[in-house]
């Protein structure tokens, strides 16, 4: 299998710096009944816009040069062999096929590919490690990142 086509969901529509709206298409409102029971969700969504980039091997993790070179796949790079982009992101609220969402980290108008609940027991895993070298470059980092998610 050389090529997989996705067709999107729906789009991200950006209201300010905080928060965005997942606007499904209309005929997927029933399938979002049940989702507002979550407080967290996963965004699956095709960054569009780096569409024909080139695609680095390896990258400075946060684009920071202080840091070491690493594989693409190693990183959080949103420049990706296949540009699909994942967040983890607080619900706030949803009306018939729209979410509100904060903690999305996408454009406006981006394409969205698929849209997962979130469930702590399984998609938390508490043994998991990170680098050394990123420990130290999170350190200040991670606070800020939790505080957008609650």
């Amino acid at each position: 299998m050389d090529e997989v086509v996705f067709k999107p969901i729906g789009y991200v529509k950006v209201i300010n710096e905080k928060e965005a709206e997942l606007v499904l298409k209309p005929e997927l409102r029933d399938a979002l009944d049940g989702i507002d029971g979550f407080s967290h969700v996963f965004v699956i969504y095709f960054t569009h816009k780096l569409s024909g980039a080139k695609v680095p091997d390896k990258v400075h993790p946060k684009r920071d040069t202080k840091l070491p070179l690493i594989g693409v796949l190693s990183s959080r790079s949103p420049l990706r062999p296949n540009l699909i982009g994942l967040s983890v992101v607080k619900l706030i609220e949803r009306k018939e096929n729209i979410l509100k969402v904060t903690g999305l980290d996408a454009l406006d108008g981006t394409p969205i590919l698929d849209i997962k609940p979130y469930i702590p027991e399984r998609d938390s895993v508490p043994d998991a490690t990170i680098p050394e070298f990123l420990k130290r470059a999170e350190g200040s980092n991670t606070d800020t990142f939790k505080k957008q998610l609650t």
